[in-house]
């Protein structure tokens, strides 16, 4: 059984890596809608944008409420029976990453599949920095700190419409409670691809200081209350830590 795939970009003054994330979806051997939503951005990016205006299938600019507001804007307006996100950042390694995901829906029994991510420096992207690796689904991981890296992260279209989208209260940990809530708390059935869907460029916001990890910590913990859940006592705390083995696989 055939699935079609849509794809969101979000986008603010993402000119400096949105050629990359551009042509990777460009060459990819299967078919895809790819939808660009962005905030109003005020470098080059809607230049670069009307340059590859073709490449588009639907392209929204207008203010918004920021990264998650921005997909959630992409969820509704997508036609495919699959949705995907691809931040500005973010490119696939090699042109075979959507055939895989498109393959594994064709088990009518799976709603989700996440596969490996790779992180890259954001100046020469052929150097990775870290690697994580997802490794099999099990919802009972959640609670042992365990989540599938979200760029790597595809659901049927269905299910936001059954489950809800992105909860813009949670801020950078949105999408790890949309996981939650989809893999732990609704047990939609998942699939893991064993092979690096996505490079992304190093950063991140939640790890930038002891400020910010405390802060995301306490998303984490909301994340698991707003879905009736109840953590281990360490799992929040094991969240981060995992993130050790990544560096030590380099």
């Amino acid at each position: 059984m055939s699935v079609s795939l849509s794809l969101i970009t979000a986008t603010f003054n993402a000119a400096a890596t949105l050629e990359d994330n551009i042509r990777s979806v460009a060459g990819q051997t299967a078919p895809v809608e790819h939808i660009l939503v962005d905030g109003g951005s005020r470098d080059n990016t809607m230049h670069i944008v009307d340059a590859h205006r073709t490449h588009f299938a639907q392209v929204v600019s207008e203010p918004d409420d920021g990264l998650y507001d921005a997909m959630n804007k992409g969820i509704r307006i997508a036609n495919g029976d699959v949705v995907g996100i691809l931040n500005a950042d973010d490119f696939y390694p090699e042109s075979g990453v959507l055939d895989a995901v498109s393959r594994a829906f064709e088990d009518s029994s799976i709603g989700a599949c996440y596969g490996d991510l790779w992180y890259v420096d954001g100046e020469d992207t052929e150097r990775v920095t870290r690697r994580w690796t997802s490794g099999r689904f099990d919802p009972k991981k959640f609670y042992w700190g365990w989540m599938p890296p979200h760029p790597t992260f595809f659901v049927r279209r269905e299910l936001y419409d059954e489950f809800g989208d992105f909860n813009l209260a949670l801020g950078s940990a949105a999408d790890y409670e949309l996981m939650l809530r989809f893999l732990l708390r609704h047990k939609v059935g998942a699939r893991y691809i064993p092979r690096v869907l996505v490079h992304m460029r190093a950063g991140g916001v939640s790890n930038a200081s002891v400020a910010n990890r405390l802060a995301a910590n306490r998303m984490d913990r909301e994340a698991w209350r707003v879905n009736h859940l109840e953590p281990y006592p360490w799992t929040t705390v094991a969240k981060p830590l995992r993130k050790i083995g990544q560096w030590i696989k380099r």
